[in-house]
């Protein structure tokens, strides 16, 4: 062994440092892109394969900066006077849709005996077409009073709301912990202590889940009713009427902006749902 060997076997080479691993990039990041990804291929196509397909019948697809010109020329208040109307009978519907599933929810824990029939009420109610019952709903509440909002649109809403937030509610209020219920039980506490005391608040997450999930159904349950509901303002009327126009671009923006509107209140919902249960799963302190 020569001398060399020996002191390279005696003091080795220093190990290279460990690579760092790469920081995964936020959720916000990965929507923009994933955004801004659909947004190119959307335009892409618009500009090329689909640039004139149907246009004498009113079927082409416009590029992205079409909409947007389409959209200045309109105004604001075009598409600002339509929604206050669908959101108006969106929230309503939204409110009253929840506020009946979550009350029947509670009933299910105080008496559990109701549960069967409860669970097949919400399975109706999710099953029922809305398309098909919507003109029925009509003919039973008559064309609304104007400036009012379209009682069609609203129950619809309530209908597309109601299933999920049942479902989700019953869920929730059975994963309280068993230990707690019974101390209450040998303190001699009733179901409906249960429900006050424990159940609701481990519920919350999975109710906060549900009304998150129910928000933009609220919406799509409303333009439905608007079809048929009697109301010559709000996002389904503009869009129907931009249909018939042939002004491609208006039906685009409108829809457009139904989906902005059912994405902020979902995204909305997410961010109460993150602040209000810190406890749930994947977050530490309200923080993902």
């Amino acid at each position: 062994m020569t001398t060399s060997t020996a002191a390279a076997e005696k003091n080795p080479a220093p190990a290279a440092p460990p690579r760092r691993p790469r920081r995964p990039l936020p959720r916000w990041a990965l929507g923009a892109l994933g955004t801004l990804g659909v947004i190119a291929v959307w335009w892409l196509l618009a500009a090329t394969v689909l640039s004139g397909a149907g246009a004498a019948q009113g079927g082409a697809i416009p590029t992205p900066g079409a909409i947007v010109a389409q959209f200045a020329a309109d105004g604001w208040s075009y598409y600002s006077r339509n929604a206050s109307v669908t959101l108006a009978e969106a929230g309503l519907g939204y409110l009253a849709g929840n506020a009946l599933a979550l009350l029947l929810a509670g009933v299910v824990m105080v008496v559990p005996a109701l549960e069967r029939i409860i669970t097949q009420l919400g399975v109706i109610s999710y099953c029922l077409p809305l398309v098909a019952i919507g003109p029925i709903i009509f003919i039973v509440l008559g064309p609304p009073t104007s400036g009012a909002p379209s009682g069609t649109a609203v129950v619809l809403a309530a209908l597309s709301v109601f299933f999920t937030t049942l479902v989700g509610s019953i869920l929730g209020l059975r994963s309280a912990d068993k230990a707690a219920l019974d101390v209450i039980t040998v303190y001699g506490g009733t179901r409906l202590t249960q429900l006050r005391k424990v159940q609701i608040i481990s519920a919350l997450p999975s109710v906060l889940n549900s009304l998150k999930i129910a928000a933009p159904g609220a919406l799509l349950g409303a333009v439905l009713g608007e079809y048929v509901g009697g109301v010559d303002r709000g996002l389904g009327p503009a869009m129907v009427n931009a249909q018939q126009s042939l002004e491609i671009e208006r039906v685009w923006g409108v829809a457009l902006v139904c989906g902005l509107l059912a994405g902020g209140a979902f995204a909305a919902l997410a961010l109460l749902a993150r602040f209000a249960t810190p406890w749930a799963a994947g977050t530490e302190g309200g923080r993902s």
